[in-house]
């Protein structure tokens, strides 16, 4: 066998160890005891220690230094590209700190959980206060005298830096702050109104992921307090929330976390268990979910079919035709919810969370000053006041388990849907007629070919350039959102 050959059998049971704690973080958030937390926090940190371990054996470097990557095709040089930025990241954490992490994130997951349900910011601050140093310390030792916030960033969107963000959200910001200002001058569109039965609600949602494209034979669905996709490759699960008074919560949770899971499983399963197989980034990534959720499952075609669907399941809900169904599915109205916002307003939350982690980063903002920081941006973003805290610092899980960087890939994700939108239309000309009669196929089955397929064999902003044709930017999203709310708003 050659160092090649040595390198990715090694890599390959890394990968399956590395789905094994997937698995465990899943279970987690779906059907543990709530009891059974602190035991999970220890079952996590040994598991991430022996992980660490693998990820920077020396014998990873010294197979790496063997192979001539010139003489390698493709597909190999991608993987050892990836496999070096692995190890060479790995081995600047020392392994104490990463066993650290594990066990006080899975702590911290729980003890979130908790205090959003008691809307109580003073029981979580402590904790997240911990995981604010470690991630510092986590931060530091990976820049090696670079900017902390990059070197979290390269672990979601590789090759994007703050600055990089800062420029493209500065473009963005304008045009969205002042066309929901325009929308905001306008009459509301009328929501629905009833009681929608939650059983019922899963049944319809089960029916979007199937039109989706969803493979249950490789996945499930269940309920969670924050939806999210996981794994990868032959076991990809999703997981949705039902409210009572809200079905939209419901289904477009489904259709974007189906958009993460088909990502997943539409990967080429030359890949399975190596580093090329799972999203090459969370931008990417995102890029999947919101063309899922937002331009095909909000367009005007494929909601006249959904409004037939739910006059099926719950009979009147006091919209009637398909053009008010469409304006209530795309309703801009004041909220707090990032999950729950429309698609103008969703990147400003997105923003608001950017420039906080990066101060928290940086040492410029403190943990016990993060609510009232929280508070007051959103106020000069929103024009009104946060009301209790899990509509606002506690609503998001993604800090308590310590995902610092992550955030911006969701805006950069709405960025690279709106590039691949614009492609896909000019490739599907009669995209509507299909969405209009529920079938995704074509469109689905575009994004698998252009984007999906290839996993983690090119660099992100390369993925989004080889399937649109250009290099990404936000003129394309901001065009979109333009024209599909002036015409609903009629402005």
């Amino acid at each position: 066998m050659t160092a090649y050959d040595d390198l990715m059998a090694y890599d390959h049971d890394t990968q399956a160890l590395g789905q094994v704690a997937g698995r465990l973080g899943w279970d987690q958030e779906t059907v543990m005891p709530r009891g059974a937390a602190p035991q999970r926090g220890e079952e996590m940190a040994a598991l991430e220690a022996v992980l660490h371990a693998r990820r920077t054996d020396p014998r990873v470097g010294d197979w790496l230094a063997a192979i001539d990557v010139a003489a390698l095709d493709e597909v190999g040089a991608a993987n050892v590209r990836e496999i070096s930025r692995s190890f060479e990241r790995a081995s600047k954490v020392p392994a104490d700190l990463a066993t650290a992490l594990a066990r006080l994130t899975s702590t911290a997951q729980g003890k979130w959980a908790e205090a959003r349900a008691a809307d109580d910011v003073a029981a979580f601050l402590p904790i997240l206060a911990e995981v604010v140093a470690l991630k510092r310390q986590e931060g530091a030792a990976l820049a090696a005298g670079g900017d902390i916030y990059d070197a979290m960033l390269a672990d979601y969107e590789p090759g994007t830096t703050g600055a990089d963000l800062s420029a493209m959200f500065g473009a963005l910001r304008p045009g969205l702050t002042e066309l929901r200002a325009a929308i905001l001058e306008r009459p509301m569109p009328k929501g629905v109104s009833g009681t929608f039965d939650e059983t019922a609600q899963m049944a319809l949602t089960a029916k979007l992921a199937q039109a989706f494209g969803y493979n249950t034979e490789h996945g499930r669905i269940d309920k969670a307090v924050h939806p999210f996709s996981s794994g990868s490759g032959l076991d990809v699960r999703i997981t949705t929330r039902t409210n009572p008074t809200d079905p939209f919560n419901c289904f477009y949770s489904t259709v974007h976390e189906v958009g993460h899971a088909c990502y997943e499983q539409n990967i080429s399963r030359n890949y399975l268990l190596t580093p090329l197989g799972r999203g090459v980034s969370m931008g990417v990534h995102e890029s999947q979910s919101r063309i899922y959720e937002n331009q095909l499952g909000r367009s005007r075609a494929f909601t006249g079919w959904l409004y037939g669907q739910m006059r099926d399941a719950f009979g009147d809900f006091g919209i009637t035709g398909e053009d008010a169904f469409y304006a209530a599915v795309n309703r801009v109205s004041n909220g707090y919810i990032r999950t729950e916002a429309d698609e103008v307003q969703y990147n400003l939350h997105v923003l608001l969370r950017f420039d906080l982690e990066r101060a928290l980063m940086a040492g410029d903002l403190q943990v016990g000053d993060l609510e009232a920081a929280w508070n007051d941006r959103f106020r000069a973003d929103f024009g009104y006041a946060v009301d209790k805290a899990s509509n606002g610092v506690l609503q998001d899980v993604h800090w308590s388990v310590g995902l610092f960087g992550y955030f911006p890939t969701y805006s950069l994700g709405n960025v690279y849907a709106g590039c691949l939108h614009e492609a896909l239309r000019k490739a599907v000309p009669n995209l509507d007629s299909q969405l209009g009669q529920g079938d995704t196929s074509a469109a689905t089955g575009w994004l698998r070919d252009n984007v999906q397929c290839y996993g983690g064999l090119y660099a992100p902003r390369d993925v989004i350039a080889r399937a649109s044709g250009t290099a990404p930017g936000p003129e394309p999203l901001l065009a979109y959102l333009v024209d599909k709310f002036s015409g609903i708003y009629g402005l």
